[in-house]
């Protein structure tokens, strides 16, 4: 018999995807890889926030747009009164990477790529731990 997934969960399955690519990529660009750069791993990034967010969206039976825009998505967490501890504003920044990371448009304000892990890692806990309590 096929197991079928529930969607908020394949959303976390794919955020864990997207969180642990950036990472290597990251590791390799740091390691001195001169083919990467860190839009791209900023990309990963924005698409593993955007992908925690909607699963708490799905999770909770919450419908959401069709959008990349992760204050869109975090103002329909706190609409919800879904709680999250993160610093918004870090993710929000991300989401300029959603389309511009894929066409190389480096922000110079986005020096310190650790900083985004840290929220996105504890977005992903968080998401986690809220997604498997029933």
């Amino acid at each position: 018999m096929v197991s079928f997934v529930k969607y908020y969960e394949l959303l976390m399955q794919k955020a864990a995807v997207d969180l642990r690519s950036a990472r290597v990529l990251y590791n390799d660009f740091q390691n001195g890889d001169s083919v990467l750069d860190l839009e791209v791993i900023l990309f990963h990034l924005q698409q593993a926030a955007e992908k925690c967010l909607k699963s708490l969206l799905s999770f909770n039976q919450i419908h959401y747009p069709k959008v990349h825009d992760l204050e869109v998505l975090l103002n329909m967490i706190l609409e919800n009164k879904i709680p999250l501890e993160i610093d918004s504003d870090r993710l929000i920044d991300l989401s300029d990477f959603a389309v511009e990371g894929r066409y190389s448009l480096l922000h110079d304000d986005l020096v310190d790529v650790e900083k985004y892990f840290k929220e996105m890692e504890l977005l992903f806990l968080q998401a986690k731990e809220l997604t498997s309590s029933n």
